[in-house]
């Protein structure tokens, strides 16, 4: 369940933003309230936040060092910003620090609904951003560029691994189908894409098993055999070694909580 943290110093405030955030949302999320900007950093220490609301001016830590502190952080959630004062130092402030909405107090229920809601979706947006970035090899994508020129080789070689990529496939073998010389293709190979034969391929299963982790229900066993794997613990071995996580680790950080197999 994704979670809404308040953070203000106004316990009439805190708890009134609250009260329209359970009633607008019925139980779909879990709405967590600080009265103060440390009290919040000690929370979040613990726990995880999708979206931040909170004051400006408050004791210690106000708003926007706290936004300042959250942003060093590897997943800092979405924040809205609420204050008494339209002070346009403060605004530009938020802005500049990623903030989703400025608020005035006295805050308007329906303002504050809306806001939740497009900060909600920014938030979901930026999931899935961080999801794709996940999915795709940088080191693959610079490889398979579409403005690289290859040779005809070269090319004809990329298109039988994608074709064969479930078999037991060499370097030699590749270099017999295009009737060539098995090192001089190594060099080729090495030469035009940037990787060497054996990495590409690699990076290649390792990345066409992704996507079949997180777009089918296939077993990490049945996947390991589609890339070409003999084994599903050496496939986990070699995903472990590009990923840092088993394939079973990456399926469950992919999905969303109610898609995740059991």
């Amino acid at each position: 369940m994704k979670t809404i943290l308040i953070v203000d110093d106004e316990p009439r405030t805190r708890q009134g933003i609250r009260k329209t955030l359970e009633s607008w949302s019925c139980g779909r999320y879990r709405i967590e309230t600080a009265s103060s900007g440390v009290e919040a950093l000690s929370w979040l220490q613990h726990n995880d936040a999708n979206l931040l609301i909170t004051d400006i001016r408050m004791p210690e830590v106000g708003g926007l060092e706290l936004v300042e502190k959250l942003n060093a952080m590897t997943h800092p959630p979405v924040v809205v910003v609420i204050s008494g004062h339209p002070e346009f130092d403060y605004a530009q402030k938020a802005l500049q620090l990623g903030v989703i909405s400025y608020l005035l107090k006295p805050l308007d229920k329906l303002k504050l609904v809306q806001a939740v809601e497009l900060a909600m979706k920014r938030e979901e947006e930026l999931n899935r951003i961080e999801r794709m970035e996940k999915l795709f090899d940088p080191k693959l994508l610079e490889t398979l560029q579409e403005d690289k020129t290859y040779g005809v080789q070269v090319q004809e070689a990329l298109r039988f691994l994608d074709v064969h990529m479930s078999e037991q496939v060499s370097l030699r073998a590749v270099a017999d189908q295009l009737h060539m010389n098995a090192s001089y293709f190594s060099v080729l190979f090495k030469e035009q894409t940037g990787l060497t034969f054996s990495e590409y391929l690699s990076r290649r299963r390792v990345q066409r098993a992704k996507e079949l982790l997180v777009n089918t229900r296939y077993s990490i066993a049945e996947i390991a055999e589609q890339v070409g794997y003999q084994t599903s613990k050496y496939f986990v071995k070699v995903f472990r070694s590009f990923e840092t996580v088993s394939p079973g680790q990456y399926r469950q950080s992919m999905l969303n909580p109610e898609e995740t197999i059991q």
